[in-house]
């Protein structure tokens, strides 16, 4: 070991505006390689760090280096694959590179020491487990074969079509069997939405992989595991042992040297786009791992998002080129089940103030004498949106946010569904002492407790009465009471299952025969240009959970259905859905888009400015448009004037923003490169003082 030091630069969690720079350098007694994980010192504190690549030299003459504290000895340096994702991230979303760095790291590194990361390295490398000489396989349909058959062919990336029911999961489990047994290394990563929302799909690779390749083979990743168990899968991956990792939008980082596959389950699902940190949308980071680390990429929805959809368009004579990504479509449901037929509900011609219009009701009781299940879906939690005082026209604001506190009738509270606030609903009117303060509009808990009243003359076929369960984040809120309810479900001890947008994705109900959407109008006319995709993605998914074990339906010999009521039943959304269109609903989105010079024709950012009051974030914000005047990366790029937020204020902070637009990607990135400096010089103005934060925002997801 060489007595003079060595200089290696390290990045450590320090956000972009604290103006350290992205790599800090440090002494080190002997060499380390990129990717080693270090403890160094930072101010006070000892922290954790990457380090990066960086030619090995000496200190420069003079210069005093703090030393590198420990080295975290046992784990392998984190690969270049690795870090050359992490790079591309923070570069593309304007993060610093420590900040995506550590973020992407299990928290739990942070804190143990070298020989408490030894402890657990050697607990979480269980001994061989005899593997079961084949894996045995369902026979696929003839568009499953086909989808597999160019998978394993094609270089991709792919977008699979496919209908709900049409067997996705089962082309995915096949694709990941294919790479695995490529190579003994080869590792496999499935990204869906919300892991909680689909535990089955967990059961399934587990149930199909672990007999051949071992327990410890498939690992999740997502949120909700605890930092020890997070830290075990951490590093079953990065050791090579876990050849799956099952996760949410995270695991796009997870360390997999051997990685030969991703997939991307509800590729189209907004849950990828982080929303606070560094606002990374998984999918698309996941299409730069797989075409920087040679893995294959599938992307899978019944309802794409329309950039997936435009970027898989087929070869014209008009457009040669086509689109990058090759489509494949699966249109038939597995079992020759049919599609739900899509009813209309015309609200204008039903009694006024109805929440459930009669025929709906009855085509619930009938099912539920049958003894199958309905669901119906409200996107809208508590007992009501707001209470209001009929004699001074009071409303349960909520006194910190721009927002209403929702009426929760269980516990009799308020409750602010953006900063949290709660308190008791008043026995008269705040501001005028009046007793009459009612609610207003519905939510999941009204329409539970109203089906139950509605329902309760009706008998199931063993004669007891209707069963209503709510599924929604407040039901959900203990620990296993989602599972728990889920369970019911599947059990066939649950008549109507009410619940909002998380129970119509990602499970696979077999006796469910009637889906119904009860107040789906609210997004049909919204001032953010995707809420019509997202409505129509959440009702295609929604009744994807009708009608599908086609076995059940013949036994019933009933159609499965679903019902939307709606006061604008001509809409071209509920057309398209009425025929499960989905090319023609894109098409016709897509026209609007393109001529309107909106994504995925155009590339967008926001910068957000939170502030004590509107003024100030306004102020920031108009400043940074100045200070851009001068920059010849403006050329191609539009600043558009700061506004508020469509929810001005929350947790008393004022919230603004700018949305900036180019006709292409990489002039707004050399743009927003540009502007960094001035952004931060902005910032430090005393002018500027009552900013809080500031924010850049790449391809957003709201506007």
């Amino acid at each position: 070991m060489s007595d003079l030091p060595h200089l290696v630069q390290v990045a450590v969690h320090a956000p972009v505006h604290s103006g350290l720079g992205d790599l800090l350098s440090y002494a080190s007694a002997a060499p380390l390689p990129p990717g080693t994980l270090v403890r160094v010192p930072l101010g006070a504190r000892e922290v954790l760090g990457v380090v990066w690549d960086a030619a090995d030299a000496p200190p420069a003459p003079g210069v005093e280096l703090r030393a590198v504290a420990g080295v975290l000895e046992g784990l392998a340096p984190l690969d270049a694959h690795w870090r050359r994702l992490v790079a591309f991230t923070a570069r593309y979303y304007q993060r610093s590179l420590g900040e995506v760095a550590l973020a992407a790291l299990p928290p739990q590194l942070r804190s143990l020491s070298t020989e408490q990361i030894a402890r657990r390295l050697r607990r979480s490398s269980p001994a061989p487990e005899a593997a079961a000489e084949t894996i045995e396989n369902v026979v696929l349909s003839a568009e499953q074969e086909s989808s597999r058959a160019k998978i394993s062919s094609e270089p991709g990336p792919f977008l699979l079509f496919g209908s709900t029911g049409s067997g996705k999961t089962e082309v995915y489990l096949r694709c990941v069997q294919e790479a695995l047994a490529a190579a003994p290394d080869a590792q496999a990563l499935v990204m869906v939405p919300e892991i909680n929302l689909t535990p089955q799909l967990e059961e399934r690779f587990r149930a199909r992989f672990a007999p051949h390749f071992g327990a410890a083979a498939v690992v999740a990743l997502h949120s909700g595991m605890t930092h020890a168990q997070r830290l075990s899968s951490w590093l079953a991956a990065h050791a090579g042992r876990a050849r799956i990792v099952l996760g949410t939008r995270m695991a796009v980082f997870a360390s997999l040297p051997g990685l030969r596959l991703i997939v991307v389950d509800e590729e189209h699902d907004p849950s990828y786009k982080q929303q606070e940190g560094a606002r990374y949308s998984a999918r698309d980071l996941a299409l730069w791992r797989g075409r920087a680390q040679g893995a294959k990429v599938i992307l899978g929805s019944a309802t794409p998002s329309l950039e997936s959809w435009h970027a898989s368009r087929p070869a014209t004579p008009e457009d040669p080129a086509g689109g990058r990504y090759l489509r494949l479509h699966m249109p038939s449901r597995i079992g020759a089940g049919a599609l739900p037929r899509v009813r209309r509900v015309d609200m204008n011609q039903q009694p006024r103030r109805s929440v459930l219009s009669p025929p709906l009701l009855a085509a619930i009781a009938e099912r539920v004498a049958r003894g199958e299940q309905s669901m119906l879906l409200l996107n809208r939690r508590g007992y009501a949106p707001v209470l209001h005082c009929a004699d001074c026209d009071w409303k349960s604001d909520c006194p910190h946010c721009s927002a209403h506190q929702v009426f929760h009738k269980l516990d009799r509270t308020l409750r602010c569904h953006h900063c949290g606030t709660t308190q008791r609903v008043p026995r008269a009117c705040p501001a005028c002492g009046s007793l009459d303060i009612v609610p207003i509009g519905r939510g999941t808990e009204q329409l539970e407790e109203q089906l139950t009243q509605l329902l309760a003359p009706v008998l199931r076929p063993d004669g007891t009465p209707a069963r209503v369960v709510r599924i929604d984040a407040d039901s959900t809120r203990a620990k296993g009471a989602l599972q728990s309810q889920l369970a019911q479900v599947h059990a066939g001890e649950v008549d109507v299952l009410v619940g909002t947008q998380m129970i119509a994705k990602g499970h696979d109900f077999r006796r469910i025969t009637l889906v119904a959407a009860v107040q789906p109008d609210g997004a049909l006319f919204s001032s953010d240009f995707r809420a019509p995709e997202r409505l129509f993605a959440l009702l295609m998914q929604a009744a994807g959970r009708a009608g599908r074990d086609a076995a059940y339906m013949a036994a019933q010999g009933t159609p499965c259905e679903m019902w939307v009521q709606t006061s604008h039943p001509h809409h071209p959304v509920f057309e398209a859905l009425k025929r499960h269109d989905y090319p023609a609903f894109a098409a016709q989105q897509l026209q609007e888009r393109a001529a309107a010079g909106l994504p995925p024709f155009s590339f967008q950012a926001l910068v957000r400015a939170d502030a004590r009051t509107q003024e100030v974030a306004q102020g920031f914000l108009r400043a940074a448009s100045e200070a851009a005047q001068t920059l010849p990366e403006l050329a191609q790029v539009t600043l558009y004037p700061p506004v508020p937020l469509a929810i001005q204020r929350v947790a008393n902070v004022e919230r603004a923003q700018m949305l900036l637009e180019s006709p292409h990607r990489t002039a707004l990135q050399r743009f927003l490169a540009a502007w960094q400096p001035l952004l931060h010089a902005t910032r430090a103005d005393p002018a500027h003082k009552g900013l809080i934060r500031w924010l850049i925002d790449v391809d957003p997801l709201a506007i």
